[in-house]
């Protein structure tokens, strides 16, 4: 268990890094380019927009052919993004078609994991495996921030996106030598019936919402923290506090899923709710609520990604890729156009209102995501677990 654990992380890591890179050392790589920050929003987008739109076929093909070939496959698209953007990129337009590839990699790098979870961590121990997969996120921005005085400015910025090309070759190269199991075997087919779509697509559309919001506070909150006073280095460490809640929340989530019989998707949706509580005294121009509000929407309104894909995994029983697709693509969705609206809407209007306003927005997923249960449950009653 342990080792497919691990294995699950960093490649879900892997898929992550490309754009947390560009985000990360975009002085760098802004100066090197000649690009601004319209630029890097348009870079992260299209690395989104491309996982989201490539998730849904990424988890049939996953489910169709078994971790193994999957991560193969998965790595060879991972080593070819990160070896154009290392090699070839000298204009935006190579940087954007760089990161549309690693956004294609990155969905089926998340999705080769989610099925590898599903199918080979027994079931009482899935949610702490997918809280702990999904710290992968929060562990790519740690990863990301690293990077620039490690190997970004000691060798350049292309130097770490090398890396990444290295990191995916080896990935290639462990499921290539390791040898396939019967099990494995057994579980690369898929039963006849199909995932419960609407309520699929409900679930999307709510984890769209949740995660737009979401990725708007990694994104605005040491801009917004510095406007009222704070000191860069005090905006990075706050940033980094909130990543660790996040990735404890994730975890801690996962644990707690484990322990019960069901019932993950209420959690979830009250996780959200709690988060908007904390957008909401993000939305007070005083340091100390803006704190406890970012640690509130970090810790809760960002810690239920793994325990969301873990209840979904559970009632779309039957294609677990599939299934965690819905999740992965609605939270792609959500990085994609989340933070160019909340941008859009601080300008035109204020942080305060902006903040309000994604708080508005985790309130409305919980709401959906609610609506999705009843239908998951609807599905569940009329095709009981054989």
């Amino acid at each position: 268990m342990l080792r497919m654990l691990l294995v699950a992380v960093a490649i879900a890591t892997l898929g992550a890094l490309p754009a947390f890179l560009l985000g990360a050392q975009f002085v760098l790589i802004g100066e090197d380019l000649a690009l601004d920050e319209r630029h890097l929003g348009a870079a992260v987008g299209v690395f989104f927009a491309s996982a989201a739109l490539a998730s849904a076929p990424a988890g049939a093909l996953a489910d169709r052919l078994g971790p193994r070939l999957s991560m193969v496959a998965a790595g060879g698209l991972a080593t070819t993004s990160a070896l154009v953007v290392a090699l070839l990129v000298s204009s935006l337009t190579g940087l954007l078609i760089g990161l549309a590839i690693a956004g294609v990699a990155n969905a089926a790098l998340q999705m080769t994991a989610n099925a590898s979870l599903a199918r080979f961590i027994p079931s009482g121990r899935q949610g702490l495996a997918f809280g702990v997969k999904q710290s992968a996120v929060p562990l790519a921005i740690l990863l990301g921030g690293l990077a620039v005085p490690a190997v970004g400015l000691a060798l350049g910025w292309r130097w770490t996106y090398g890396l990444v090309a290295l990191f995916s070759l080896l990935v290639m190269f462990l499921a290539l030598a390791g040898r396939s199991s019967g099990r494995v075997e057994r579980s690369s087919g898929v039963r006849g019936d199909r995932a419960p779509r609407n309520a699929l697509l409900v679930t999307g559309v709510a984890t769209t919402l949740a995660n737009g919001a979401a990725n708007s506070l990694g994104a605005f909150l040491p801009a917004w923290t510095f406007s009222l006073g704070m000191s860069p280095g005090d905006s990075g460490l706050l940033l980094a506090l909130g990543a660790a809640a996040c990735a404890a929340g994730r975890v801690l989530s996962g644990v707690a899923g484990d322990r019960r019989n069901g019932r993950n998707i209420p959690v979830v949706a009250a996780q959200m709710t709690v988060g908007a509580v904390g957008f909401a005294l993000l939305a007070q121009p005083e340091i100390t609520l803006v704190v406890v509000g970012a640690l509130i929407a970090f810790g809760f309104g960002w810690s239920w990604p793994g325990l969301l894909i873990f209840a979904v995994v559970r009632v779309g029983r039957d294609r677990p890729a599939v299934a965690s697709s819905a999740v992965q693509a609605g939270g792609f969705a959500g990085g994609a156009v989340g933070p160019p609206l909340f941008g859009w809407l601080i300008v035109s209007t204020s942080y305060e209102a902006g903040w309000l306003a994604a708080g508005g927005v985790m309130v409305v997923a919980a709401v959906l995501l609610m609506y999705a249960r009843r239908m998951f449950l609807k599905d569940m009653a009329t095709r009981p677990i054989a």
